[in-house]
């Protein structure tokens, strides 16, 4: 009788024990929650910063994405935007496999005479648009992992709107970075100790593993690094520009022209409404932007930054939808904000914040890189503040901000 007493009080405390220790499920919008949803999709590589706050989540299933990332560990805020739907699509989709990821590579030009998503000969309507395969849904190699760092790898080839096979090798890099590198890189003295950071930086490489000399006849790929984001009612897209250079300041009309109160120009600084209800996209040339732009959400007090190579005096490309545009005249920064289309469907919500490198003019066996670094800021305005007057020159105050 004494041994039975014993083994039922032992069975009732291990039953309270392992209900005061059940970890409840993730919250969705939390880090914890998307990096358990992409580990049963994929053998994914998990970035951490000394302290494990910092977190970077990279797919080599999935084109080698920077899905997400966060400040405050599992149970911070997840800073990238991901499709979860797309994941479970019964077959991919024609056209583009919209998973998201906070920061993934492309290549361009999209349109014009060398674009690489339409075959030579057709009209440059939706129909006929088609992504890359190495950029949509193959799975790309990794190469190496050190908790830190990551490398993958993906070759491929393909066929350019002039009738040009483009034998390609693509390469990213990608490393996390510690709060001592995240000041040096942004020239910040010091890190107010409220503030939530995170950061990461991605080296991508492009190589012309052919025979044939990529150039001005043939036509000339680029790399191009897309950020998807969270857009939220009060979030703004900040882009600095050089007010002292000459011709326009920014392509406005991508997709139609931006409506005049989703956009202000203030004093070197561009801005523009990211709330995700308006379709509309901006580019600013080689000759007029910055190496940097960002992006400040006031609902959830998350200030963003991105630093990336510029050569002003590099071909850009022009990625619009018409073969007979001049193609080397395109722009070297990009902003995007989703919105409904025509027919009322719409991909995201989400926003976008994009940076180009010049026209890889390769010979066979020759390389071309691009760097592209994203910064997350968490905290109160005030010390937010000086951040982005630091390195953006804008004041999150400012009048224009709520535009």
């Amino acid at each position: 009788m004494k041994t039975t007493k014993i083994l039922l009080v032992s069975f009732l405390l291990t039953g309270l024990y392992a209900c005061d220790t059940k970890v409840a499920s993730p919250t969705k919008g939390t880090f914890g929650y998307d990096l358990q949803f992409l580990k049963a999709k994929d053998s994914v590589v998990v970035l951490k910063s000394d302290d494990g706050k910092g977190q970077v989540i990279i797919s080599p299933k999935y084109q080698a994405k920077i899905f997400t990332s966060t400040a405050d560990g599992l149970n911070g805020k997840s800073f990238g935007w991901i499709k979860y739907e797309t994941f479970n699509a019964k077959q991919p989709d024609a056209h583009m496999n919209a998973y998201g990821g906070e920061d993934r590579l492309w290549l361009g030009p999209e349109g014009g005479r060398f674009s690489l998503f339409f075959k030579p000969g057709t009209k440059m309507e939706f129909d006929n648009w088609h992504t890359p395969p190495a950029i949509n849904n193959e799975s790309w190699d990794l190469v190496s992992s050190s908790g830190k760092k990551a490398s993958l790898t993906k070759n491929t080839s393909i066929q350019n709107y002039a009738g040009t096979t483009l034998s390609i090798k693509l390469q990213r890099d990608v490393e996390i970075l510690e709060p001592a590198t995240i000041k040096q890189m942004l020239g910040i003295d010091t890190l107010d100790s409220t503030i939530k950071s995170v950061g990461f930086t991605t080296e991508n490489t492009i190589t012309n593993s052919g025979t044939t000399v990529w150039d001005k006849t043939a036509g000339a790929p680029c790399l191009w690094s897309l950020d998807m984001f969270t857009p939220s009612p009060s979030t703004v897209i900040i882009v600095p520009y050089k007010e002292e250079a000459t011709g326009k300041v920014a392509t406005t009309n991508y997709f139609g022209e931006i409506p005049k109160d989703r956009i202000a120009y203030n004093n070197g600084t561009l801005l523009f409404k990211a709330d995700g209800k308006s379709r509309g996209k901006l580019g600013i040339p080689p000759n007029r932007a910055k190496n940097k732009l960002g992006s400040y959400d006031g609902a959830n007090h998350v200030l963003t930054i991105v630093l990336f190579d510029l050569d002003t005096k590099g071909d850009y490309l022009n990625q619009e939808w018409k073969p007979d545009t001049a193609p080397f005249t395109g722009d070297a920064v990009n902003a995007y904000n989703d919105g409904p289309l025509a027919n009322g469907s719409q991909m995201g919500p989400f926003y976008e914040l994009e940076s180009v490198s010049p026209a890889a003019f390769l010979k066979p066996g020759e390389k071309l890189s691009h760097k592209h670094s994203v910064f997350h800021f968490m905290g109160d305005i005030n010390a937010l503040d000086k951040i982005a007057l630091k390195v953006l020159g804008y004041s999150l105050h400012d009048k224009n901000h709520n535009i």
